[in-house]
C-alpha cells in the first residue's frame, strides 16, 4: 500500500534519521485539498492541537495494520515560535543502534522489531487570524514490512491499555491469589468478550503486577509490620512474631490465623513445612506450614518470611511456631533435603519424626538420572518406586543393592546420597510413623497447588499476609461446599458387614472410602490364630502373611504392616481378624478424631471435657451425621427430613434458655 503526499522537500527528507528542517509550500497544500478523503491523512488536513492529529493518525494505522509513535520535534515551547512541527511515525521506522559490549554486565539478546520503515505523517503548526493550528504537510504510507490483520493489530503494545477499574480489578484478584490465566478468563467472561479479546495480554498484567513491587524493601517491611499490627488489633486470636537484625531491620516474620490455630489442635499430627519456595519480588525465602483434614483437604497451619537460609534463621522460624501452637510439636514433619532445616528440626523439636517429602526427591530424577540411564531411564523408576513401597527393611536394602548392579550406579553421587538419606524417605523406615496420607500423590498435588495459589500472583510485601488470609478464606469456604458435597453423597456399603454401616456413620465420606477398601480386600484374607496373635495371608498365598495382635478385652488390636500407624485407617488384616472374632464395631480409638466428621472445635471439646453437656453435643453431632448420611439417599426422604427437621427446629426455639445452659455455651465457646 502507497500514498504519497507532500511538497519537494520531503523527497529529501524521507529517511527518519535526517534532522534537517523543511519548508511547506503553501501552493501544493492547497493543491491537495482539492482530493480529501477524512478517513485518510491529506496534505491541509487540519487539526486543533498535535494530541488531536495523533490521534487521527493513530486510528487511521490501527485500521491498516500498524502502529504509530512520535518520533521528532521541531521548535521548543516557551522558545522563540515554540513547537512548530512533528513527526509521527510507522512503529517499524527506523533502526535499533548497536550497542557497544560491556564484559561486566550480560546483554539481552532481544530482536528489535524496527526494520527502517519510511511511513510518516508531519504536521506544521500554523496561525491564521490569530487562531493557532496544526495542518498536515507531509504524509507517505508506504510500508516495507507486512501488514498485520484486524484480528492481529490489536496486540501491537499501542493498542494495548488497561484502565483504571480494570487495574483495581486485577489487583484484588492477585490479593485472593488466583493465577493471571484464570484473572484473564475471569475478566472475559465479566466483560462477555471472546477468549483472547481484552485489551491487554497475560505480559501486561505481568508487568503491572510486578510495577507493585518495586518499592523500598525497608518501607515493605515496616508496612508489613503494621499491617500485622492492624490484624491483630481487629482479631486478638490472630498471632505473629518478628524478629531484627544489629541494624534494626526487619529480619524474620511468622503469622498463623485463629482458624489455622484450631485445625492444627486436631490435625496437626503430620504436617508439611514446604521451604522451596521464594517471593521473587523480594527475594526472600517463604515457608508454609500445611497439613490435611478430616476430609482429606490441605489446610493451612502458619507462614513465615526469611532474610536467609540458615541454621540461625530455621530454628528462630520452628520456635516461633511452636509457640502460635502453645508448644506442641507435630509427631511426623516433611521437609525438603536441606541440611540446615533437618538440623534445626532435631534442635527445636526432638520428640518430632523428621522425613523427606517424596514428590520433592521424585521431582528432581529427570535431571539426575535421564541423561545417565537413557533409554533406562523409565525401566529404573519403576523399580525406584517398587522399592521405595515396600514394607520391610530388609527387602528394601537387598532390592536396592540388586538395583545398583543391574543399573551400573555404583559411583552415582545422587544414589549414594539417597541411600544414605533412606530412613527420611523410604516406606519401610516410615510405616510406624503418622503421615496421614501426606505421602500419597494425590495429596501432594493438591498441596502444591493449594501453595502455589497465593503465589502466583505476589503485589505488595505489605499486602501479602492479607493475600494469604484472603486465599486461606477461598480454600475455607471451597473446603467447606466439598464437605457438604462429600457429606450429601449416596454412600454404598459394600460388605453389608455391621463394622461397615457402623464407620459410615462415624468417618468422614472420605476417610470411610479409604476403611471401605480394606473392608472388601479383608474378604480374601484367611486368618490363622496363633500362640501370641494372628497370621493373616491372602488366600492365594501358602506362605508369609502379616502378623495381627488383638486383645478383645481392652480393645487393642495391630498389625505388623502398621497401616494404622501410618495412615490413620485399619488395615485389611487387622479388619479380618475382627471380622473372624464376631466384632461388630471397629473399636473406637481405632476411628480416630481426626478422621471423624465432627468439627474441630467440638473434637477439641470431646478430648478435653467429659462434662454431660459435652456427652450431649456429641450424641446429637453423631445423630445429626446418621440423618443427612440416611436422608440424602433418596429425594423422598430429604424432602421428610426437610419438613420434620424444620417443625423440630421451631419447637426447641420455643424452649426457654435458663441462665446454666448460657454459662455452658459460654464456657464452651471459650474453649473453642
Amino acid at each position: 500500500m502507497m500514498v504519497l503526499y507532500g511538497d519537494s522537500s520531503d523527497q529529501r527528507s524521507l529517511s527518519l534519521d535526517d534532522t534537517s528542517s523543511t519548508e511547506e509550500s503553501p501552493d501544493q497544500t492547497r493543491l491537495s485539498l482539492e482530493t480529501t478523503n477524512d478517513a485518510v491523512p491529506y496534505i491541509g488536513q487540519r487539526f486543533p492541537t498535535h494530541d488531536a492529529a495523533y490521534e487521527f493518525y493513530a486510528e487511521f494505522a490501527r485500521g491498516c495494520g500498524f502502529s504509530i509513535r512520535r518520533h521528532r520535534t521541531e521548535g521548543k515551547d516557551g522558545v522563540g515560535k515554540g513547537l512548530t512541527r512533528r513527526y509521527f511515525v510507522c512503529h517499524r521506522a527506523g533502526n535499533t543502534p548497536v550497542k557497544a559490549a560491556n564484559d561486566n554486565k550480560p546483554q539481552r539478546n532481544r530482536k528489535s522489531s524496527r526494520c527502517g520503515c519510511q511511513a510518516y505523517m508531519r504536521i506544521s503548526k500554523t496561525t491564521d487570524l490569530g487562531v493557532p493550528e496544526w495542518r498536515v504537510t507531509g504524509f507517505m504510507n508506504h510500508h516495507n514490512h507486512e501488514l498485520l490483520e484486524p484480528n492481529q493489530v490489536r496486540f501491537l503494545p499501542a493498542y494495548r491499555s488497561i484502565s483504571n477499574s480494570d487495574k483495581s480489578r486485577i489487583l484484588m484478584f492477585a490479593k485472593t491469589g488466583i493465577s493471571v490465566q484464570q484473572m484473564m478468563r475471569l475478566m472475559e467472561l465479566e466483560k462477555g468478550v471472546e477468549p483472547g479479546f481484552l485489551p491487554f495480554t497475560e505480559k501486561d498484567v505481568r508487568n503491572l503486577l510486578q510495577s507493585f513491587r518495586k518499592v523500598d524493601p525497608e518501607d515493605e517491611s515496616i508496612d508489613l509490620l503494621r499491617m500485622c499490627r492492624s490484624i491483630k488489633e481487629k482479631d486478638p486470636n490472630f498471632k505473629y512474631d518478628f524478629s531484627l537484625d544489629s541494624n534494626n531491620r526487619l529480619e524474620n516474620i511468622a503469622w498463623s490465623y485463629a482458624s489455622s490455630i484450631q485445625s492444627y489442635d486436631v490435625f496437626g499430627d503430620a504436617v508439611v513445612f514446604d521451604t522451596t519456595h521464594r517471593l521473587t519480588a523480594f527475594d526472600m525465602p517463604l515457608g508454609i506450614w500445611v497439613g490435611v483434614n478430616n476430609y482429606g483437604m490441605p489446610c493451612f497451619f502458619g507462614c513465615v518470611l526469611l532474610r536467609e537460609e540458615t541454621l540461625r534463621s530455621y530454628s528462630w522460624s520452628l520456635k516461633a511456631f511452636l509457640a502460635f501452637m502453645n508448644g506442641k510439636a507435630p509427631q511426623t514433619v516433611l521437609t525438603d533435603q536441606n541440611m540446615c532445616l533437618k538440623e534445626a528440626i532435631n534442635l527445636e523439636m526432638p520428640s518430632t519424626k523428621h522425613a523427606l517429602c517424596i514428590w520433592l526427591i521424585v521431582s528432581k530424577f529427570p535431571s539426575w538420572f535421564n541423561a545417565v540411564l537413557g533409554v533406562r531411564y523409565n525401566d529404573w523408576k519403576a523399580e525406584f518406586h517398587r522399592l521405595y513401597n515396600l514394607e520391610s527393611v530388609e527387602d528394601f536394602e537387598l532390592g536396592w543393592r540388586d538395583m545398583v548392579n543391574s543399573f551400573g550406579l555404583h559411583t552415582n553421587r545422587h544414589i549414594a546420597s539417597l541411600f544414605a538419606l533412606r530412613s527420611l524417605w523410604a516406606l519401610p523406615y516410615l510405616r510406624s510413623h503418622v503421615f496421614a496420607g501426606m505421602t500419597t500423590a494425590g495429596h501432594s498435588k493438591s498441596i502444591n497447588a493449594f501453595i502455589q495459589r497465593f503465589l502466583s500472583a505476589q503485589t505488595r510485601l505489605a499486602h501479602f499476609v492479607e493475600q494469604v488470609a484472603v486465599t486461606v478464606d477461598f480454600k475455607d469456604q471451597a473446603g467447606e461446599q466439598q464437605t457438604m458435597q462429600q457429606n450429601l453423597q449416596n454412600i454404598c456399603l459394600k460388605t453389608g458387614a455391621p463394622m461397615e454401616a457402623h464407620a459410615a456413620t462415624v468417618l468422614t465420606p472420605f476417610a470411610f472410602s479409604k476403611l471401605q477398601e480394606q473392608l472388601v480386600l479383608a474378604a480374601h484374607y484367611a486368618s490363622f490364630q496363633t500362640e501370641d496373635g494372628f497370621l493373616v495371608r491372602h488366600h492365594t498365598k501358602l506362605e508369609g502373611g502379616r502378623k495381627v495382635y488383638w486383645v478383645p478385652r481392652e480393645g487393642i488390636i495391630s498389625c505388623s504392616c502398621h497401616q494404622f500407624e501410618f495412615s490413620g485407617i485399619l488395615c485389611r488384616h487387622a479388619l479380618r481378624v475382627l471380622s473372624t472374632g464376631n466384632c461388630f464395631q471397629i473399636p473406637d480409638r481405632y476411628l480416630p478424631h481426626r478422621w471423624r466428621r465432627i468439627s474441630t472445635p467440638s473434637t477439641k471439646s470431646l478430648q478435653n471435657t467429659h462434662n454431660d453437656h459435652t456427652e450431649r453435643v456429641q450424641l446429637l453431632q453423631s445423630m445429626v451425621s446418621t440423618l443427612v448420611t440416611e436422608s440424602a439417599k433418596s429425594r423422598e426422604r430429604l424432602e421428610i427430613a426437610t419438613e420434620n427437621v424444620s417443625i423440630l427446629l421451631s419447637r426447641i426455639r420455643e424452649q426457654p434458655i435458663c441462665s446454666q445452659g448460657v454459662r455452658e455455651l459460654s464456657s464452651n465457646q471459650r474453649n473453642i
